[in-house]
């Protein structure tokens, strides 16, 4: 059983729990989005797979998950990058927020999520597991088709690309 990092409103670790126990309950929990861009500004997407825990078949940003306890948080979007998408790199730290929103299958996701960047112009090798499908998309088109198929993208995703910090990096 995977345990996450607890924590309070300024990202103080408080302790921890088991990953799906903290999605049921909606605790507030660390965690991070990785976004990649190739050298000519478009965003790696990747399609999770229809069979995850929660959001399957929804596209996002390139990669996300947890910190294990005892893990920081840039070791594990590394370990994370490379496990899901086959991508070995150390992406840099771009902003945080706090968001909670109702999931399907009845879960909570309470997330105080790091936000971190990096420059990609290679293959993914993805883990079918984690993974269904990848695309690299331009910010324009990526926004058109955010605003006209809203129920195809992850509610974290639609809230980093609306986030005021985020336009600083998309820039």
């Amino acid at each position: 059983m995977e345990k996450i990092i607890l924590v309070d409103e300024s990202d103080n670790e408080i302790g921890t729990m088991e990953k799906m126990e903290a999605h049921r309950k909606g605790v507030l929990h660390r965690a991070f989005s990785v976004l990649l861009f190739n050298s000519q500004g478009e965003l790696l997407l990747q399609k999770r797979a229809k069979n995850k825990y929660h959001s399957g078949g929804l596209w996002t940003n390139t990669c996300c998950s947890h910190p294990l306890p005892q893990e920081s948080i840039e070791d594990a979007a590394s370990r994370r990058l490379k496990q899901e998408m086959g991508i070995d790199l150390q992406p840099t730290f771009a902003f945080k927020f706090i968001y909670k929103t109702h999931l399907d299958q009845s879960l909570i996701e309470h997330e105080y999520d790091h936000v971190y960047t990096g420059v990609f112009d290679g293959t993914p090798v993805i883990n079918k597991d984690e993974v269904e499908e990848w695309k690299f998309m331009d910010l324009t088109s990526l926004r058109k088709d955010i605003k006209q198929f809203p129920e195809s993208y992850t509610t974290w995703f639609k809230i980093i690309i609306n986030h005021p910090e985020w336009f600083e990096i998309a820039a």
